[in-house]
């Protein structure tokens, strides 16, 4: 019974990242019932991975953008200019595809120099060069097609966008084998990396998860990725898309959680003027991080592009709205400071869930837009209550009657900036 409670009470305390998770399976849950079992059918699977895989590429940047405090309103426009210019370099100028991708990563990474420099050097804020970055890539998108769509593109590059790995079984076997070995692999690389991670935090004393809470989070993580894996196993496979995007995840989580560079991300979002006084290099981060926004909008531009086989004057559109949803719904805080890669991919696929459910269930543009914007206003004040409740103070707590009562200043003095960035960091 102890146990129990206090299992109860670490989720309390850890009621923004256990709820998205919570919210995710209840919605899969709801829209399972909705739609008569099509939504966890191995083709529907299937096809809402490759479906919102730019839109979780893209989720990746934005909340590393969020951590620091900034927006990026721009990253629809740059995939839309990014798709455009492999289509101009492959299908009128005949460039080979495997120049092509390396040649329109690089072309990202410019944009995102071009619009970190007025961020990062200039003062101007991420709101403002980013808004009219929206602008101008869109009008160079239209330039550079023309008005027109370009199609159709090499093979090679529409694998990217809706291609699978091979079949090692001939397509003589009910499941797709290289696809089972991969996620039973992938299961136990989680198994073994969650436990060592818990011994080591033991070791240190930094443990505080109940183990009940532990093993009941691990198990229900492993048996979902095993499901997922039978799934797509019973369609056609693993999308290449899925290979790229879980090694983005892999990678980036590792950069946020292990490097120098994740710390003092979450030490500007935490608290700028404390970061500066540590001696962060506050503009170089900043600068870093929107030419890797433009490195992930250029990947989403191309895997966009070669899904639809054609490089659109409309393409892009509306996908800086899905991503900065999918990073907020993630559990990233308006103000900077908190979020994870994980939290923007629960995000990514609580707005990929919706939007497919509505689809099968038939309902217009009109709804779907209606219903995303409540859950996006949702989770944010979700975010806000948490925050009060755990000891923010502010109008929430005060009309909830929430226990925030914060020693005055006058007695308690002045942290270092160190302990500052520090908190921030946590």
């Amino acid at each position: 019974m102890s146990a129990l409670r206090e299992s109860l009470g670490f989720l309390t305390s850890r009621l923004r990242q256990v709820g998205i998770f919570v919210a995710l399976i209840l919605i899969v849950l709801l829209f399972q019932g909705l739609t008569g079992g099509i939504l966890l059918e191995p083709q529907n699977v299937t096809n809402l991975v490759v479906q919102n895989s730019y839109i979780l590429i893209l989720a990746i940047g934005m909340v590393m953008v969020i951590i620091a405090g900034h927006i990026d309103l721009s990253v629809g426009s740059v995939a839309g200019f990014i798709g455009a210019v492999a289509g101009v370099m492959i299908v009128h100028w005949g460039w080979p595809w495997w120049a092509a991708i390396p040649a329109c990563l690089l072309v990202g990474a410019l944009v995102g120099a071009w619009q970190g420099y007025w961020i990062a050097y200039v003062g101007i804020p991420a709101f403002i060069v980013t808004l009219a970055g929206m602008l101008i890539f869109r009008g160079l998108t239209l330039i550079t097609l023309k008005n027109q769509q370009i199609t159709p593109f090499p093979a090679e590059l529409r694998a990217l966008g809706g291609g699978f790995l091979p079949d090692i079984s001939g397509g003589t076997s009910v499941l797709e084998w290289l696809t089972v070995i991969l996620g039973v692999g992938a299961t136990a690389a989680l198994l073994i990396q969650a436990l060592k991670e818990r011994r080591i935090r033991r070791k240190f004393d930094l443990e505080s998860e109940p183990l009940v809470w532990f093993v009941i989070k691990t198990a229900f993580t492993a048996l979902l990725m095993l499901v997922i894996t039978f799934l797509l196993a019973s369609y056609r496979g693993t999308p290449i898309v899925l290979v790229v995007l879980a090694a983005l995840v892999i990678a980036y989580t590792a950069l946020m959680n292990n490097s120098v560079f994740g710390r003092h991300t979450y030490a500007i979002g935490g608290n700028l003027h404390a970061a500066e006084l540590s001696g962060i290099k506050t503009k170089a981060v900043t600068f870093r991080l929107f030419v890797n926004m433009g490195v992930l909008s250029a990947l989403a531009g191309l895997v966009f592009t070669a899904r639809l086989n054609s490089a659109q004057p409309a393409g892009g559109t509306g996908f800086e709205l899905d991503s900065i949803a999918a990073a907020f719904i993630g559990g990233a805080a308006v103000t900077g400071g908190i979020g994870t890669v994980a939290g923007a991919m629960i995000g990514g696929l609580i707005m990929g869930v919706l939007n497919n459910g509505m689809s099968i269930l038939g309902l217009g543009t009109d709804y779907q837009q209606l219903i995303k914007g409540l859950v996006l206003l949702v989770a944010v004040g979700f975010d806000i209550f948490n925050k009060n409740r755990s000891g923010g103070g502010g109008d929430i707590g005060k009309r909830f009657k929430l226990k925030t009562s914060p020693p005055p200043a006058a007695e308690k003095p002045a942290p270092a900036a160190s302990e500052t960035v520090e908190a921030g960091i946590k």
